[in-house]
């Protein structure tokens, strides 16, 4: 039982470093908001997505809004082979591919109540990642399958207090699944295809945030919101498909858990209108990733014991992000948007993850609003992903990453 221990305890240690050591936060909410590469969306009133970034906007409609938006995401993550352990060939760690493609759906409801109160409804996505490797994959120890999927239900109420200033809060119950799979990869006596790690779970959890606008002058207008950290509990089965003759499981399941924190968020946002045709947008915002310090996996053997598999100290740290965006009024029905960012990345280079070779990213976005009449009208927006190139060691292997992606979103909006 002892080196059953340890099997499980060295397969979850995979999981560990591998599916949770890069950051996952998306920034996907809306469509409207990715022509401008989502700078002032704590200020910015385009639609109902408000309950997602700032809830107190949603004073500003005199009307019920509703907003229904899809992005696609279309990664471009590649690893080379830098260097590799002995007897195994670098070049069979090349990977042009290792993130598939996706979509972020989207939709928001709000509807004033009276002249004061307003109530929002949405789901969205605030995390989420996808990794996947080939089953023989030379480091499939380390790589595999990985996917973190949440879904974030809220409910919000504002109230303008002023003319000038508005707050609101929000109540949000996110739904969390993840699936890790490893492999056993080369240099070690089982089929590179085996599963060495099985993993799947699920939780849900409940945070709060808390939105304030203020309202400077006809053309200028500030916005804060914040949102609590989440526990996630993933609870579920665990199993392999080592023999039992090297102390694995051999296809048997045993429940088993990660426990994970979603990190707080804050967003400062400035809208200013310079004239009757263009306007000019920015954002800070914070995420507390220095909240996810340390990972631990606990299985429960067949005995009844729990024991703690893995626990691996992250130090993740607090990150930034930096955007700065702007419209344009082209003509009565076209509103023309572009933006940059600078998206910082939370993780150290003695942390950098085959999974999801975290780096700092540039977003170059543009996009526009067209209305179609008096109740409708649609958004579209494009941002392009550049990340830097980096190099770094993980388990004996050495690899040279980079990742970049192209978002394309559209959205419909729809007054009553």
């Amino acid at each position: 039982m002892k080196f059953s221990k340890t099997i499980i305890a060295a397969s979850l240690a995979f999981v560990s470093a591998d599916s949770f050591a890069a950051a996952f936060q998306l920034s996907e909410q809306n469509a409207s908001g990715l022509g401008r590469a989502y700078a002032g969306e704590a200020s910015i009133a385009d639609d109902a997505s408000v309950v997602a970034r700032n809830p107190a906007l949603m004073t500003l409609f005199k009307d019920k809004q509703l907003s229904v938006a899809a992005i696609g995401v279309i990664p471009d993550v590649s690893l080379e082979g830098e260097g590799a352990p002995t007897g195994i060939d670098q070049s069979s760690l090349d990977d042009d591919s290792i993130a598939p493609s996706a979509v972020v759906p989207a939709a928001y409801f709000t509807m004033p109540y009276n002249d004061k109160v307003s109530l929002g409804f949405g789901a969205f996505s605030n995390f989420g990642l996808s990794t996947d490797f080939d089953d023989d994959y030379s480091a499939g120890q380390i790589a595999g399958k990985t996917e973190i999927f949440t879904v974030n239900l809220n409910a919000s109420v504002a109230y303008k207090v002023t003319e000038k200033f508005s707050y609101g809060i929000g109540l949000n119950v996110i739904y969390a699944d993840a699936t890790i799979v490893r492999h056993a990869g080369s240099g070690l006596p089982f089929a590179a295809n085996n599963e060495v790690v099985n993993l799947e779970g699920d939780d849900t959890g409940y945070a709060l945030n808390v939105g304030l606008m203020y309202q400077l002058d006809d053309n200028s207008r500030f916005g804060f919101n914040y949102r609590t950290e989440t526990d996630i509990t993933f609870e579920g089965e665990y199993s392999n498909q080592i023999p039992t003759a090297f102390g694995g499981l051999n296809g048997a399941e045993l429940p088993g858990s990660v426990e994970i924190t979603l990190p707080a968020i804050a967003e400062f946002s400035g809208s200013h209108q310079l004239d009757e045709k263009l306007g000019l947008h920015y954002s800070i915002l914070w995420t507390g990733w220095s909240s996810f310090d340390s990972l631990e996996a606990r299985v429960t053997a067949p005995t009844g014991d729990k024991f703690s598999a893995f626990n691996k100290d992250e130090s993740f740290s607090d990150s930034y992000r930096f955007a700065v965006g702007s419209d344009y009024q082209y003509n009565e029905d076209l509103l023309l948007r572009a933006g940059v960012a600078f998206d910082q990345s939370p993780v150290s280079q003695d942390h950098l993850s085959i999974s999801i070779p975290d780096t700092d990213r540039f977003w170059f976005s543009f996009g526009g609003n067209y209305t179609i009449d008096q109740s409708s009208n649609v958004d579209l927006g494009v941002s392009i992903i550049r990340g830097k190139t980096q190099n770094f060691e993980e388990d004996g292997f050495e690899f040279e990453s980079e990742g970049n992606a192209v978002l394309i979103g559209a959205q419909y909006n729809y007054k009553f």
